[in-house]
């Protein structure tokens, strides 16, 4: 007699198979007209095994813009690694808001459907969420001065302008997002360049 072994599934590994299946789908539609049926049809799932996996849409969207954000940060520490000066990382830093392309500006739209569903469902899990990539780029551009500080490019108050540009580069996503023909690229490299002209060391010729 065969004795059949069950397969056991990792659920949070299927999770994100299935997420990965819906990323492009995400960014084709948008959250709020993405359902769980194109959801299914897209993992090549029936519509009950999404909710083994998932909550509601908007777990699935969750899902999805966490990996996105996990790929950007791992992109962002391998661009930023070869980099010499302290201001090429700077906008490196600000691509997110700056990069037009259209794969940028794809998971630029998501990023902005997803800060909507924030704001307008108070969802506490996102907002943690969101707490913790605010604490990853701080620690980030606080590695990246810091540097600039010791290998004597930066003056030691530079350390003082963390929080600035962190809001600035959330103010300046934000402006993008509500504005039509927004010149994100000339406002960024005028107020990075501004800022130089206080913090950086300058070299005597």
């Amino acid at each position: 007699m065969e004795i059949k072994i069950a397969k056991v599934v990792d659920k949070e590994q299927k999770r994100r198979e299935i997420a990965i299946a819906c990323t492009d789908l995400l960014f084709e539609v948008g959250i709020r007209k993405l359902t769980i049926s194109q959801a299914a049809i897209a993992a090549g799932i029936g519509k009950g095994t999404i909710y083994e996996y998932f909550e509601n849409k908007d777990d699935i969207v969750f899902e999805i813009i966490n990996m996105s954000i996990e790929n950007y940060h791992d992109e962002f520490l391998e661009a930023i690694k070869d980099l010499k000066t302290t201001k090429e990382k700077l906008f490196c830093f600000f691509k997110f808001v700056m990069d037009d392309s259209d794969s940028n500006l794809k998971e630029f739209n998501a990023f902005k459907e997803y800060l909507a569903v924030v704001l307008s469902d108070d969802n506490t899990s996102m907002k943690k969420y969101n707490n913790s990539c605010h604490i990853f780029f701080k620690e980030q551009l606080f590695k990246i001065i810091k540097e600039g500080i010791e290998k004597k490019e930066l003056i030691p108050e530079a350390i003082e302008f963390i929080d600035g540009l962190l809001v600035f580069e959330r103010g300046l996503g934000l402006l993008k997002m509500t504005q039509e023909n927004f010149n994100t690229n000339e406002i960024c490299i005028n107020f990075i360049n501004s800022i130089f002209k206080f913090i950086e060391i300058k070299k005597n010729i």
